[in-house]
C-alpha cells in the first residue's frame, strides 16, 4: 500500500487565474521547488514536448531575434535618414552656388536625376511664358500662367498646402510628362510656396509603389521650401 501522500482539492478547483497570480506574485516558485521543472513538459512548435526551462530558454531566444530585427530596422533608417541629409546638404550648396535661374534649374534638375533616382521630374513657374523666353532647361521646366485652363486638372492639389503622393490622372501626366510618356507609375507633386503661389515640383516613377499616398512627405515637404527659396532669388 502506497504512503504516498495524494493532494486533495476542494469542490472549488483552482481557477487559472488564480494559478497565474500565484506564480506572478512568487517568481521564485520553482526556484523552491525545482523537481517540478524537469517533470512539467510543454508542447513545443515543433510538435515535441520540452521541459519549462527549455521552453522559457526558447522564448528569450524568440525575444532576442525580436529586438535584433528591430534594432537592425532602426539602424537601417538612421543610415536611410543620414545619406538622405547628405543629398540634400549638397543639393542646397550647389543651388546656393547657382548665379542665374538657368543654372539653378539646371543643378535641380541633374540632383533630382542622379541623387535622387527620379525617373522623371518636371519644374512648372507660374508666370508669364514670353518672361521665360530665354531659359534653356528642356522638357524638366514648363511656365504657365496660374489661371491657365490646362491646370484645372490639378485644382485640388493647388488649393491645398502639402505634397501629393500616388498615382495621377492621364491629362496630368499628359501636361507633366508628355502624352508619349506612359512609363509613370506613381508621382509625387511638391507645391513651391503657400498653396503652390511660385508653382509646384513633379517627381514621377516607373515603380507603382515608390510614391502613394501613405507615405510620408516631411522630406517632399522640405524639399518644396529649399527649391522654393532658391527660385525666389531670381
Amino acid at each position: 500500500m502506497s504512503t504516498q501522500r495524494k493532494t486533495e482539492f476542494t469542490d472549488e478547483s483552482l481557477s487559472e487565474d488564480a494559478i497565474h497570480d500565484y506564480l506572478t506574485n512568487n517568481p521564485d516558485f520553482f526556484e523552491r521547488h525545482a523537481d517540478l521543472l524537469s517533470a512539467l513538459k510543454l508542447p513545443h512548435s515543433s510538435g515535441a514536448a520540452v521541459s519549462l526551462v527549455e521552453r522559457q530558454v526558447s522564448v528569450l531566444r524568440q525575444k532576442d531575434l525580436k529586438h535584433e530585427r528591430k534594432l537592425k530596422e532602426l539602424l537601417e533608417v538612421a543610415h536611410a535618414n543620414d545619406a538622405l541629409s547628405a543629398k540634400i546638404h549638397y543639393l542646397t550648396l550647389r543651388l546656393l552656388g547657382a548665379s542665374d535661374l538657368s543654372t539653378t534649374l539646371a543643378n535641380l534638375e541633374e540632383a533630382l536625376r542622379a541623387d535622387f533616382d527620379a525617373d522623371q521630374s518636371i519644374l512648372v513657374l507660374f508666370g508669364d511664358p514670353n518672361g521665360f523666353a530665354d531659359i534653356q532647361a528642356g522638357r524638366f521646366f514648363k511656365a504657365v500662367a496660374r489661371n491657365d485652363d490646362v491646370l484645372k486638372t490639378f485644382d485640388t492639389f493647388l488649393k491645398g498646402n502639402g505634397a501629393r503622393c500616388g498615382q495621377i490622372r492621364d491629362s496630368q501626366r499628359d501636361f507633366l510628362f508628355g502624352k508619349e510618356t506612359d512609363e509613370i507609375g506613381s508621382a509625387a507633386l511638391i507645391p513651391l510656396g503657400s498653396k503652390s503661389d511660385i508653382g509646384f515640383l513633379a517627381i514621377g516613377s516607373a515603380d507603382a509603389d515608390r510614391f502613394h499616398p501613405g507615405m510620408s512627405i516631411d522630406f517632399l515637404g522640405r524639399l518644396g521650401e529649399l527649391v522654393a527659396e532658391a527660385l525666389k532669388r531670381f
